[in-house]
């Protein structure tokens, strides 16, 4: 059983790797992160430990801990395993949902319902952050309703991972984005999202997957004509459609 010096640890390491404070192939060393914290080097290496386990950071003899920084290859195979999870998710919550799962569903729809023209329009600051934590609330109720923990777990932990491998280029492509294209994404978004709800009410698991490879696609095709030819990284250059399945925005 881990002490609770450890799960402090762990949170305030875990944290700052997924704010982007602590980058891609920064270097983590014990003795400054124990300072920082106020505790002592054994759980911060216990919560360095975990920190491997969750895909976030490598640790290398001699070389000592370090954020993870993920190749193409790599990440391109995430992103697949990602898309083929999720998809494979709303079919079985097709299956699966009951009336509870199926109201957290429309209580999020209906939240992105009315949040997305608020922030197509420019609302008030903090409507595109509560508009992000409605599609993840989305997402997650799809997860739930597909009731297998393991699958959850799984799309959880690679969404970790996606999201510190692309924490260097999400300003870049947040900058690239002018203001239609984000109210259009929003409203494909939202449409989308409608799409698989309704394929998973009525219980049709070969729609709901549809549906939800669709939804994917779309961020595809949006990521790919955004960063295509305008960043310069020769990392970014070379990145395929399935790499970008994920990409925050």
């Amino acid at each position: 059983m881990k002490s609770g010096s450890t799960d402090v640890a762990y949170e305030h390491i875990r944290r700052r790797i997924l704010n982007g404070v602590y980058g891609a192939g920064q270097s983590l060393q014990t003795e400054v992160l124990a300072a920082a914290i106020g505790v002592s080097r054994t759980p911060v290496r216990d919560a360095l430990r975990r920190l491997e386990s969750d895909g976030v950071v490598v640790i290398r003899p001699r070389q000592g801990a370090h954020v993870k920084r993920m190749e193409l290859p790599e990440l391109r195979e995430l992103c697949e395993l990602r898309l083929a999870l999720e998809t494979q998710t709303a079919g079985l919550a097709a299956q699966r949902r009951t009336d509870v799962d199926l109201q957290e569903m429309a209580a999020a729809l209906a939240m992105m319902s009315r949040l997305t023209p608020e922030a197509n329009a420019g609302g008030a600051e903090g409507v595109g952050a509560a508009l992000g934590r409605e599609d993840v609330r989305f997402h997650l109720a799809i997860m739930n309703a597909a009731k297998n923990e393991l699958i959850k777990k799984q799309i959880m932990r690679l969404q970790v991972i996606n999201r510190v491998a692309w924490s260097p280029f999400g300003e870049e492509y947040q900058r690239q984005l002018s203001r239609a294209e984000r109210a259009r994404y929003r409203k494909e978004t939202l449409r989308a999202h409608r799409l698989v709800y309704q394929a998973i009410a009525r219980g049709d698991a070969v729609q709901a997957k549809r549906a939800m490879e669709r939804h994917i696609q779309s961020l595809i095709d949006l990521v790919t004509r955004t960063l295509a030819g305008q960043v310069t990284a020769p990392a970014l250059r070379a990145l395929t459609a399935e790499e970008l399945a994920y990409l925050p925005v």
